[in-house]
């Protein structure tokens, strides 16, 4: 099950990187694809769905099994959701075509969608490998992302006056800034995930254990 999980990260992962492309480059064909291939998405995160139900049904797993299942069902929406926000991005590439982006713009956005894929790459490793440093490690990356959505709300709506047209434009892009942010969260979600399947606690705060301040929920299948 955890491979399947990093199977279809990795789906996720290349969406995002498909996704961009399409967007930058005006690809409608290559945007039409990114949409197509969410139904395969969809289709693996119901069968490990399925397969973690039969487990627990049937299994009636214990400590780190459970946790591991309990998790893998919190990490596949994560992922899931992040294939839903690219067929976002695809939609607004047609919405866009054919108007190209500012160059400003668009090294945001470039910067936006690797920022995206790499966050979710090193949650899913931190999953993968158990590594709860490398799982804290990506709550800081997540300020990377938040400057660079503001500092592209700033380029869109700093330019002074615009059409209706120029307006729709506008709000399209800063959407996708939204979508990368999002799957940037997402990220940072895996990464809790990973805490719980590791540890048993859950943080609701996120906070590190040596800080002293998070309020923790009862350890779950501690051994």
């Amino acid at each position: 099950m955890k491979a399947e999980t990093v199977r279809l990260a990795a789906m996720a992962i290349e969406a995002v990187g498909s996704g961009t492309a399409a967007l930058l480059e005006a690809d409608l064909k290559a945007a039409e694809r990114l949409v197509a291939a969410d139904r395969e998405m969809d289709e693996l995160t119901y069968a490990i769905e399925e397969e973690a139900y039969v487990l627990l049904a049937r299994q009636n797993p214990m400590a780190r099994d459970l946790r591991a299942i309990v998790a893998i069902l919190r990490v596949i929406h994560e992922v899931e959701r992040c294939g839903d926000l690219m067929v976002n991005v695809a939609k607004a590439t047609r919405r866009l075509y054919p108007y190209g982006l500012d160059p400003k713009v668009r090294g945001l956005i470039e910067r936006m969608g690797a920022q995206a894929a790499e966050q979710m790459r090193l949650a899913i490793t931190a999953f993968e490998d158990g590594d709860l440093a490398q799982a804290a490690a990506i709550e800081d990356m997540d300020d990377v992302m938040d400057d660079l959505q503001k500092s592209l709300f700033r380029s869109i709506f700093t330019g002074g006056a615009m059409d209706e047209a120029a307006l729709q434009r506008a709000v399209q892009v800063a959407l996708v800034g939204r979508y990368f942010e999002r799957i940037a969260d997402h990220a940072v979600n895996v990464s809790a995930r990973v805490r719980f399947m590791v540890t048993g606690v859950w943080r609701e705060d996120g906070t590190d254990a040596d800080e002293g301040s998070a309020e923790t929920l009862p350890t779950i299948g501690s051994e």
